[in-house]
């Protein structure tokens, strides 16, 4: 019963033309665009973090010249609010937004420009090492957040864009 469930579900799906991103193994466009691109270094502490992150979810090959440049500038702001009687912050929001250009490697032309961002909330204590702490947290997942929203629409782009 399970199995004729699931493929029912499998047809139904394949009928209304939804397929998986990353279908198809190795031999996949979008696998092959994504290991095809090359990311230029970004500026500060949480463009060494989303260029790290961007690295290990693209796996580029890292061999010959790369096909795609990708260059990535980032606007990091933490402000605060949530203020008690004394005018001392209680909460602090760190917001992290990325402007991201694909272009072709060899022409120079861009291919895609989009944006990407996301926000944290961080509670500020009274102990100023653990308000860095949580600041420093909150930069390390807002990088990954901006990392696979960049990759998701870099994949996205090599779905619509296969020969």
């Amino acid at each position: 019963m399970r199995i004729a469930a699931a493929l029912g579900f499998a047809l139904l799906l394949s009928a209304c033309g939804l397929r998986p991103l990353y279908g198809g193994g190795q031999q996949q466009e979008v696998v092959a665009t994504l290991s095809e691109i090359e990311i230029a270094p970004i500026e500060g502490r949480a463009g060494w973090l989303v260029r790290t992150a961007l690295q290990d979810r693209l796996r580029a090959a890292g061999e010959g010249s790369p096909r795609y440049r990708l260059r990535v500038e980032l606007d990091d702001e933490i402000s605060g609010f949530g203020l008690r009687a004394d005018n001392a912050v209680t909460r602090e929001r760190r917001t992290l937004r990325a402007r991201y250009q694909l272009t072709d490697a060899a022409l120079g032309t861009v291919l895609l420009d989009a944006t990407a961002g996301s926000d944290a909330g961080i509670d500020v204590v009274s102990s100023e090492y653990a308000t860095v702490a949580a600041e420093e947290t909150a930069l390390e997942r807002l990088s990954a957040e901006i990392a696979d929203q960049i990759v998701a629409r870099v994949a996205l782009y090599a779905t619509r864009t296969e020969p």
